[in-house]
């Protein structure tokens, strides 16, 4: 009976440890092949991980790239624009400063020409000096015609007589009622053509004389004096 029992102790114990190492076993055999597939898992991560992160860098360095570009391509068009705009102003500076020139030129030329018209017509004119009429003779408008046209230049003829054709009709004793002008000419006093004469109110000469004078001197010929009588009505 005791034997037995021991036999039955044995067979237990024996028993047990086969038990454990079969389930050793088993666990092994198990977490080798858990083991195997964890690593599958990992190895498949990884190389997952890779994949991505081999991306990652591409992209980026992409995006650098990109960016980089625009940022010269920005750089580039800013320079262009500042470039255009300086020209432009450059070329706005010059033409302002050719018109300028332009426009003195021009402005010289027209007062060269205007000078160089006076003293063609004074020129053209005859010395009023050796014009004489008479203080004591009645002159007819004819006769006074004839008068001014010995000093008055041909080119300068028309103008010169339609001037007096509107202050005096040709009449060297006329005087205005309300303002007291006199003479060929409407001088205003009359009295100041004594510069040229004292027999300034009855010599035509010396009336011509003086208007003569006033107009080149005033507006530097008949023609002028009369533009601006056309204009203002006066000279």
């Amino acid at each position: 009976m005791l034997e037995g029992n021991r036999v039955s102790r044995i067979s237990v114990r024996g028993f047990a440890v086969a038990s454990a190492t079969a389930v050793t076993a088993v666990g092994s055999v198990v977490g080798v092949a858990s083991g195997s597939t964890a690593q599958n898992n990992d190895a498949e991560a990884t190389a997952s991980d890779a994949t991505l992160l081999s991306d990652i860098p591409m992209g980026q360095e992409a995006q650098v790239q990109t960016a980089s570009l625009t940022q010269q391509a920005d750089a580039q068009a800013i320079a262009a624009d500042a470039s255009a705009k300086k020209d432009a102003e450059e070329t706005a500076r010059k033409k302002a400063a050719s018109d300028a020139v332009a426009k003195q030129e021009a402005a010289e030329k027209a007062e060269a020409e205007r000078k160089a018209k006076e003293a063609a017509s004074r020129s053209a004119s005859r010395d009023v000096s050796s014009l004489v009429g008479s203080a004591t003779k009645t002159f007819s408008i004819g006769e006074i015609q004839a008068m001014a046209q010995q000093v008055v230049a041909a080119d300068q003829w028309t103008c010169f007589s339609n001037i007096v054709d509107h202050e005096s009709s040709w009449n060297y004793k006329a005087v205005n009622a309300s303002s007291g002008a006199y003479g060929l000419f409407q001088a205003l006093p009359g009295s100041k053509m004594s510069s040229v004469g004292s027999d300034w109110q009855t010599n035509p000469a010396t009336q011509i004389k003086w208007g003569l004078n006033y107009m080149d001197s005033r507006y530097g010929s008949p023609c002028e004096a009369w533009s601006f009588w056309q204009a203002n009505n006066w000279y």
